[in-house]
């Protein structure tokens, strides 16, 4: 598997993402060829959408109010949260954890890393949306088939550090069910399903970076995944299906 950093200028709200994106491949000059794998920073696709707000624009509610006092989070950010947010459950000193789009998010996935000043940027509105989208273009463009992942990073249970997380996904099968193929010492795999739009994810933040690298995009070839002609939504379990909100709801019901 091969991978391939695409550096761009700094996207601008109302840039056509596509397009900068188009020019960044071709400055570099990768041709892109079938069956390879656009992995897109979420903040640079929000941004080119217009996700971008103004921190001064906000003006917060009594619940973001008595909420921020208590998360020791700004007051506006945390009224953005609410209205981004399916549902808040707790969070520490300066982050809140959020059901956001129906996943677990830190502070409704708003950052205000890689933006202006006094700003932030949300999550992008319909990510499958835009992964289709952008995928269109780029096929249309190359004459080629191809696959447009668009990430985030989250972090996991305990551990220290990020990784990735797809939130759309157009052209390869974002979940692959390995349940009844047989390991090493021929048991079938009763349970195990593959995570491959948010390995692939993690693949690409190695070189994508978090911070200064203005590298929005990596493309990814030769990537062990199942292709498909459409796009398919990225799988979601139940709380009760879920383990680590399953343990603790169950440890709640002893007592």
């Amino acid at each position: 598997m091969q991978l391939f950093s695409i550096k761009t200028p700094l996207i601008k709200p109302g840039d056509d993402m596509a397009g900068v994106l188009i020019d960044a491949i071709d400055a570099v000059g990768i041709g892109p060829k079938d069956n390879d794998i656009f992995v897109l920073a979420e903040s640079a696709v929000a941004t080119a959408e217009g996700r971008v707000v103004e921190l001064e624009s906000v003006v917060p509610g009594e619940r973001a109010a008595e909420l921020s006092k208590f998360y020791g989070n700004d007051p506006r950010k945390m009224e953005l949260i609410i209205r981004e947010s399916d549902e808040i459950l707790g969070g520490v000193t300066g982050v809140v954890v959020t059901i956001t789009k129906g996943v677990l998010s830190p502070s409704a996935g708003i950052d205000s890393s890689n933006a202006p000043q006094g700003y932030v940027v949300l999550l992008p509105e319909d990510a499958k949306r835009s992964a289709i989208q952008i995928r269109e273009r780029l096929m249309a463009e190359y004459q080629c088939n191809l696959a447009v992942i668009i990430g985030d990073s989250r972090t996991q249970p305990l551990r220290l550090g990020c990784v990735g997380i797809a939130l759309g996904c157009a052209g390869i099968e974002p979940v692959e069910d390995a349940r009844g193929r047989i390991d090493l010492f021929g048991k079938p795999l009763l349970i195990t399903r593959r995570a491959t739009a948010d390995n692939i994810v993690s693949a690409a933040q190695i070189i994508m970076g978090e911070a200064d690298e203005s590298t929005p995009a990596v493309l990814i070839r030769d990537a062990p995944v199942r292709f498909i002609k459409g796009s398919e939504d990225i799988p979601l379990i139940s709380r009760k299906e879920c383990l680590y909100f399953g343990c603790f709801e169950k440890e709640e019901q002893k007592y």
